[in-house]
């Protein structure tokens, strides 16, 4: 089952499970939204197209991030001038989750309670500087690359982890100190290496020699 939907002037093709990024809402992680714009929804029973929205149709989902789009240059000039201008532009994004396609004026469905140990999970620090190896000027760098985010960093492939090294010039950084490994353990609720390999070394300097 899927469906069409409109946000922020644009149109998205979504089904269940399906993350999304799209032009930045109200709200804060973990938060519940429902998009009502619901343009067409298709499943067993055939399509339903709207003239223009689907009579109480509605799409759930959750706002997994806020974050910021990689950056895109203006440039303009004036030929025979001296005018030029370059201009930088970062759109505002949000994450969503899509959880339910609703018609008939149907209401989601409570989710399931979480266990202490996924809530623990599910609650972390979202700081790049976690990373070992990552400090305020690298993070500086990354944000100007669109890069912002722990969760970000984790869904990361040997292509981007190739791309984003070249265009930074990280000189393989990223694989050598395993950015994406320490960034997936930090999500799921580990500290951070630095602190574990601190914790370790003074251990190490307060046992007694033999």
């Amino acid at each position: 089952m899927y469906a069409v939907i409109r946000t922020g002037g644009k149109q998205y093709r979504v089904a269940a499970d399906d993350v999304l990024e799209i032009e930045r809402i109200q709200g804060k992680a973990g938060d519940k939204v429902d998009f009502d714009q619901v343009l067409m929804v298709s499943g067993d029973d055939g399509a339903q197209i709207g003239a223009p929205l689907v009579k109480d149709a509605t799409v759930s989902a959750e706002l997994v991030e806020h974050f910021r789009g990689n950056k895109v240059l203006i440039f303009k000039k004036k030929r025979r001038t001296t005018y030029r201008r370059k201009q930088g532009h970062r759109q505002e994004l949000t994450r969503v989750r899509i959880t339910d396609i609703l018609t008939g004026g149907a209401k989601p469905k409570k989710a399931a309670a979480k266990s202490d140990d996924s809530a623990k999970g599910a609650k972390f620090n979202d700081d790049i500087k976690l990373i070992g190896g990552v400090g305020p000027a690298l993070e500086k760098k990354l944000a100007e690359a669109g890069i912002t985010s722990l969760k970000q960093i984790a869904e990361w492939k040997d292509a981007d982890i190739e791309r984003i090294d070249g265009e930074l010039d990280l000189k393989g950084r990223i694989a050598r100190e395993e950015w994406v490994e320490q960034a997936r353990e930090l999500i799921a609720g580990k500290p951070p290496r630095a602190k574990v390999d601190q914790a370790a070394a003074k251990q190490a300097a307060e046992k007694p020699k033999s």
